[in-house]
């Protein structure tokens, strides 16, 4: 197989090499941590009732999350170029399947998880601001197109913005948790760890649970994107996927357990506000303001860690002649593909008007979890199909991770089939709906193939 282009064969410009260690940990740090561990506890504790059923459900995502860290960290460093989880799933599975993950990572995954940040964004601005409905969409979009913009300037200012979005962030929950502690209790804890009547495990209970609390882990994958941007790819993609993980899954640990030291399984089941509740439970209602300007900015992390890594993708299949010619472009001045970053950034806007925050997690969940399985059951597909492939870093724990793993996405794609059927076939004929337009560039490229024999064949 040819080796994949870095750019578009007619531009002599190039991505620049700007990331370090410190940058893919705050990527994958300041990615995953955005709405979820405000939002999501709520929805937990409607369907687990004691807290070591919620810290179980929480493991379980972070052990999810980190297994396929792991395995992305082997492909990572074997395919250290632009595009990520799409050159990983072309390499292990073909151009079918790398092109219909990048068509619905543009159509719905990846800018359907920029919309529901922005959502929860606008809402959580509500508590703290007067807004109509209308004025909540609006912030919605604009905030939005402002994290466009930063990014069409330039990976130094993407990646400026996104270190002090992290660094806030994680300041931020430290401190919220040393307070909680402070003045929690620890009998509230002994009488919440075990249910109080006899111990009963609902599967079903369980599945989507777990489909909430994966969501708060949501974008530990997207510093794959920028790989052709790291200085060092082969050896700081690996390390920056486990030690990001690693802190977002002590951090959302920590905080569960804070939330639980002052607040009852009850209190919490009855507000979809939890962080602020429990800190106001304790504080009073004035420091509540504190958690929810710590949200806002949580969310716009997240949301500026997966507007710059996105368009990477888009970028990397222009190269190869499988997108819009356009969206390989790169900007001479600031070198970042300008074109593919306002494409997102506007249907992303458009995006934030059609779904509401329950609907659009769930097709993100639903959608990005078939390709994560298959990403992951990559690294056996190409060890038994490549072996000659340089692995400077190799998954620990194979193949039995992997295939944990994989079996894992498995249940969690049926789950959200079985609770969200009409969801799932939205997705799915999203996806499906690449199909025809990969024909289109596959029947492009033969017949330029075929004009110009001297030229490099697509497949």
């Amino acid at each position: 197989m040819a080796p994949t282009p870095t750019a578009p064969s007619d531009s002599q410009t190039r991505l620049l090499r700007e990331l370090g260690l410190r940058d893919a940990v705050a990527i994958v740090a300041g990615t995953v941590i955005g709405s979820g561990i405000f939002l999501v506890p709520n929805s937990v504790a409607s369907r687990l009732s004691c807290l070591s059923g919620v810290l179980f459900v929480w493991i379980t995502g972070g052990l999810l999350s980190l297994f396929g860290a792991l395995a992305l960290g082997e492909l990572g460093a074997a395919f250290p170029g632009a595009g990520g989880l799409y050159v990983y799933l072309r390499e292990a599975y073909g151009k079918t399947v790398g092109f219909l993950y990048g068509w619905g990572l543009l159509t719905l995954i990846h800018s359907g998880s920029i919309a529901t940040l922005a959502v929860a964004f606008r809402i959580y601005l509500a508590q703290i601001v007067s807004l109509t409905i209308t004025q909540q969409k609006v912030v919605g979009v604009v905030g939005v197109l402002i994290l466009t913009g930063v990014n069409c300037g330039g990976i130094r200012s993407g990646k400026a913005v996104q270190n002090v979005f992290a660094l806030a962030k994680l300041g931020g929950l430290a401190l919220m948790v040393a307070l909680l502690f402070s003045r929690g209790r620890a009998d509230m804890l002994d009488t919440s760890f075990w249910p109080k009547g006899p111990l009963e495990f609902h599967p079903s209970h369980f599945g989507i649970a777990l489909i909430a609390v994966l969501w708060a882990y949501e974008g530990w994958h997207v510093v794959s994107f920028t790989a052709g941007e790291f200085k060092h790819p082969k050896r700081d993609l690996p390390r920056g996927l486990l030690y990001g993980t690693l802190i977002v899954a002590t951090t959302y640990l920590l905080a569960n357990i804070a939330y639980y030291c002052v607040l009852t399984p009850t209190q919490i089941l009855e507000t979809d506000r939890v962080a602020a509740t429990a800190v106001s439970s304790v504080f009073g209602g004035a420091a509540a303001l504190f958690i929810s300007v710590l949200i806002l900015v949580s969310m716009a992390g997240a949301a500026n860690g997966m507007i710059l890594t996105g368009p990477r993708v888009y970028y990397a299949m222009a190269a190869e002649g499988l997108f819009f010619r356009k969206f390989g472009s790169v900007s001479v001045r600031f070198r970042t593909p300008v074109f593919a970053i306002v494409v997102q950034g506007v249907w992303a806007a458009c995006l934030t008007l059609l779904g509401t925050f329950q609907e659009l997690f769930t097709y993100v969940i639903f959608t990005a979890w078939i390709f994560y399985g298959l990403a992951v059951a990559g690294v056996i597909v190409l060890r038994i199909r490549r072996p000659e492939i340089n692995r400077p870093f190799r998954a620990p724990g194979y193949p039995w991770l992997p295939v944990l793993f994989t079996v894992a996405a498995l249940g969690i794609v049926l789950t959200a089939v079985l609770s969200s059927p009409l969801h799932a076939i939205i997705g799915i004929g999203l996806i499906l709906s690449g199909w025809p337009v990969f024909a289109i560039f596959v029947g492009r490229n033969k017949i330029k193939s075929k004009a110009s024999p001297a030229g490099v064949s697509p497949e």
